[in-house]
């Protein structure tokens, strides 16, 4: 009796840590970024270096495009990273921001 319901709550807090832990996005090309120039580099050079993007809208009457990756611990540190483009009317990148908390991703 004590065994199966030690295995019962065994299972139960593993549900829970797993439940605990989500993520959302998709991982992307973080030392790409460094290639993009703005005024220069166009949609197929960032679906070339990415993929396609994660998601896209328009700002400010600008297309954007976003690439992002994002975990989300109950138990642990959540981590975000996200890369957004917007393009001028020619499909070239008029600007860009990229924000990261993942240690590996900080600049000396």
């Amino acid at each position: 009796m004590v065994k199966r319901l030690s295995r019962r709550l065994m299972v139960v807090i593993l549900l829970l840590a797993l439940a605990g832990c989500a993520s959302a996005g998709r991982n992307f090309n973080v030392p790409a970024v460094q290639e993009i120039t703005m005024g220069e580099t166009s949609k197929a050079d960032i679906t070339r270096l990415f993929g396609a993007p994660w998601r896209t809208g328009i700002e400010d009457g600008r297309e954007t495009w976003t690439y992002g990756h994002y975990k989300y611990s109950l138990f642990g540190e959540t981590k975000t990273r996200d890369l957004v483009l917007r393009y001028d009317g020619q499909g070239k990148v008029a600007s860009y921001t990229f924000n990261s908390t993942y240690p590996e991703d900080r600049q000396p």
